[in-house]
């Protein structure tokens, strides 16, 4: 089969035409009222937002601020320990390192990429002050056995939910709660490309805890109690009223994009199915997964990524090294060998379209490269 339309790695103008018309008209209505910042629209999107999520939701400027925020609200000291996994996206480390607080890195599992719970206690020092998981790839890390060792140790939880938005994770007991809403505070992004994305940057942070969620608030506008006057230091993060016009649309239709991703995803599963040499996305029994990226894993990684480009079809590298091994973060004193499944997944990891709005006959081209792909290379091994 030969590929007749463009593929993307994420289709957005394409989403868009479905819900143009309502876009299109929210996007008038913020600009007919002339309220750009702190308007009604981010109020209606963070009452809907926290409907969906049954948790108080604070919108700010993007995904990092979240994060950093969420650690000013914990009040955590210069010097305090976060654990966490050095195979995400930089602005995990990043916030820590900018509060002054010290990212003390535990290897991640294999198969799911998430964040190895049997390695946490043994990072734990009289320094450590929080975990903070990452949900990578749209699929949540062991959430009741991280909250198990924090209750131990009286650690708080902050979840790095930016790629996992509308995932559920499904307590031993068979209990349900959205990715984000587990830990004491989550943290999101609505990134263009996101499960739920805007126009834009924008951020979000979840939480049960009003007082918190009060507290958070007010140092995501300056640390303001009431207008101009200030009780704590604050930034300036603030999810303008545009942006929340269209995540408010987008919202709507959250749960129908990730069915879109999980079918692809089961597409993507069963043609591959069997193919000597690559390992397909994991699926555990205490999460689902919304599939913001569909992430293989191979060690001819490099070559199959070289092979689907000559054939027109992107793929991605998510992550192309580990952050313990990054230049700036050398100052931590880690060295090769510190975390072993990370530095090899950064070696092997490669990400294929994913998104909404993949047809049939994409998918198909797609997999049908990566199966030539593979049985060549079993049939060039055979010829040597």
């Amino acid at each position: 089969m030969e590929n007749t339309q463009t593929i993307h790695m994420a289709d957005l103008y394409g989403q868009y035409l479905h819900i143009k018309d309502e876009v299109d008209a929210a996007i008038q209505e913020v600009i007919r009222s002339s309220i750009f910042i702190k308007g009604g629209k981010v109020s209606e999107f963070e009452l809907n937002l926290s409907r969906y999520l049954n948790a108080n939701v604070v919108a700010c400027g993007n995904g990092t601020d979240a994060l950093q925020i969420a650690f000013m609200a914990l009040e955590l000291q210069p010097g305090d320990e976060v654990i966490t996994t050095p195979f995400t996206f930089v602005a995990t480390a990043e916030v820590l390192a900018l509060l002054r607080l010290k990212p003390v890195f535990v290897d991640v599992l294999p198969d799911t990429f998430n964040m190895d719970p049997e390695k946490i206690e043994a990072a734990i020092t009289a320094r450590t002050r929080a975990i903070l998981p990452v949900h990578l790839f749209g699929q949540n890390a062991d959430m009741e056995a991280i909250l198990r060792i924090a209750g131990k140790h009286g650690l708080y939880v902050v979840e790095d939910a930016a790629q996992s938005l509308g995932t559920d994770y499904i307590f031993r007991n068979g209990q349900t709660q959205k990715s984000g809403t587990i830990g004491t505070i989550g943290c999101t992004s609505f990134f263009p490309s996101k499960n739920l994305g805007a126009f834009g940057d924008g951020g979000a942070l979840f939480t049960y805890d009003e007082a918190l969620a009060a507290r958070i608030r007010s140092i995501a506008n300056h640390g303001m109690k009431v207008r101009y006057y200030y009780e704590r230091i604050g930034v300036n993060s603030r999810l303008d009223s545009i942006q929340a016009a269209i995540l408010d649309v987008k919202l709507k239709y959250l749960d129908r994009y990730i069915a879109s991703r999980q079918e692809a995803a089961v597409w993507y599963d069963k043609h591959f199915e069997g193919l000597s040499g690559l390992q397909i996305p994991c699926r555990i029994p205490f999460s689902t997964h919304s599939f913001h990226q569909y992430t293989i894993r191979t060690q001819a990684r490099d070559e199959l990524q070289t092979f689907l480009k000559s054939r027109g079809i992107p793929s991605m590298i998510y992550y192309p090294a580990a952050i313990h091994l990054q230049e700036a973060y050398a100052y931590l004193g880690y060295r090769p060998g510190d975390f072993p499944v990370s530095e090899q997944l950064v070696r092997e990891v490669l990400s294929l379209p994913m998104h909404t709005e993949l047809t049939e006959e994409q998918l198909g081209y797609i997999s049908g490269a990566v199966r030539e792909f593979f049985n060549g290379k079993i049939n060039r091994k055979g010829a040597e």
